[in-house]
């Protein structure tokens, strides 16, 4: 277990190291800083410019290695640069970060045991109308992207409101501080249940293959035949062998799912990492994006390295490779 967690923990940090630095070169090449601070009225003259932007670590006439090592070195010691407006970028990172995990987080937890149960109920059913249902259901929520599925539940909510006279669905912003459980829940739930549906929609497509691969081995044959109802076998033989896999797959989503939280904080109007990266991009801030890149480079290889140390857990085969 030990050279199998060594081997899966220095790929993921390869990974993340590879992935930060991909990011920073990228948004220093393709980015213009300076067009933002020219942009500004009255314009700053160009020897303020360029000192403003020496001390951010901007300066094009620089090589794109000596900032990338300034930048590097920096990321080690935690300190992420400051952005063009002067403001230190980890402090900016950290309050972002804390308004999308309270985004994201509910929307994967829900979309996963979302994924499993109609995987899992679709397969117990093969061939009838609850795997039709469920698989037609999977395929439309794979193909819809998240912003369109987010703005047809918003046409949903208000029609609901409409019709009950009730303002049961709020959306629009985050809740203020101190604000009751109750409010809290209401903006909430549209959300976290976009989240969800898309999230849920591939895990369910996953399980549903799995649960049938499992639905067919020898063991569960076996103990149908000596008089156990399918059910039965499928709680307590089928179900987790099947959910294994899930274990490593759920982690791989982990990317889309990111993707998807940034989509739904534009939809929603919450002030988190996707907006600040879209804000980033346009104003040419290369400090911000790339500390979005570097947290999103090592959260994704961080997940899918829980997801193997747990796979490795529950199945020694997978030690071995």
């Amino acid at each position: 277990m030990a050279a199998f967690l060594l081997r899966r923990t220095v790929r993921a940090v390869l990974q993340a190291v590879l992935g930060a630095s991909l990011v920073y070169l990228l948004a220093a090449a393709a980015l213009d800083p300076r067009a933002h601070l020219a942009g500004r009225a009255p314009r700053p003259p160009d020897a303020v410019i360029d000192a403003r932007l020496a001390r951010l670590n901007l300066d094009a006439r620089v090589p794109p290695s000596v900032r990338y090592r300034t930048w590097a070195a920096g990321v080690l010691r935690g300190d992420f640069g400051r952005t063009l407006d002067g403001r230190p970028v980890g402090a900016e990172l950290r309050r972002r970060l804390g308004v999308s995990v309270r985004l994201v987080l509910p929307g994967a937890v829900l979309g996963s045991a979302l994924g499993v149960v109609l995987g899992t109920w679709a397969a117990a059913r093969r061939g009838g109308a609850a795997d039709r249902i469920v698989s037609l259901l999977a395929y439309v929520l794979a193909a819809v992207p998240v912003f369109v599925l987010a703005v047809l539940l918003q046409i949903a909510a208000v029609a609901v409101n409409d019709v009950t006279g009730v303002q049961a669905v709020t959306w629009t912003g985050e809740t203020a501080p101190g604000t009751g459980p109750l409010d809290r829940a209401r903006h909430m739930l549209l959300p976290t249940l976009v989240l969800a549906l898309a999230h849920a929609a591939p895990l369910a497509r996953y399980q549903r293959a799995r649960m049938l691969d499992v639905l067919t081995a020898g063991f569960v044959r076996a103990a149908r035949a000596k008089g156990l109802r399918r059910r039965g076998a499928l709680r307590r033989h089928a179900l987790r062998p099947a959910l294994i896999p899930l274990t490593a797959c759920v982690p791989q989503t982990a990317g889309l799912l990111l993707l998807g939280g940034m989509f739904a904080e534009q939809v929603f109007a919450r002030h988190g990492l996707g907006e600040w990266l879209a804000d980033a991009v346009a104003r040419g801030d290369v400090n911000a994006v790339a500390a979005v890149g570097c947290l999103v480079a090592c959260a994704i290889p961080a997940a899918v390295l829980a997801g193997d140390v747990l796979h490795g857990l529950l199945d020694p085969r997978v030690r071995a490779a």
